[in-house]
């Protein structure tokens, strides 16, 4: 047998175990039928936090606010 069949036959070989086994780093994707608590305690706590800032972001845009800060920016300014 010469080299070049020794090789065909080794790469054939090869192919058919790599094909039984399937990749290596490929892992199995499993769909969880239910989401973990942990999670959903998380997601609601996300969404809460998403309702607080919304909250925050008005309130800071908001032209009274400014107005009063600078009040109280000059208050300062007047006692030091």
């Amino acid at each position: 047998m010469n080299m070049t069949a020794v090789a065909i036959v080794a790469i054939a070989c090869w192919a058919v175990v790599e094909l039984v086994n399937g990749p290596k780093n490929r892992k199995k994707k499993q769909i969880p039928s239910e989401p973990d608590p942990a999670t959903l305690e998380l997601q609601k706590e996300v969404e809460a936090m998403r309702d607080r800032i919304e909250t925050l972001e008005k309130i800071v845009t908001d032209e009274k606010y400014d107005l009063h800060r600078q009040f109280d920016d000059l208050k300062k300014d007047k006692v030091a």
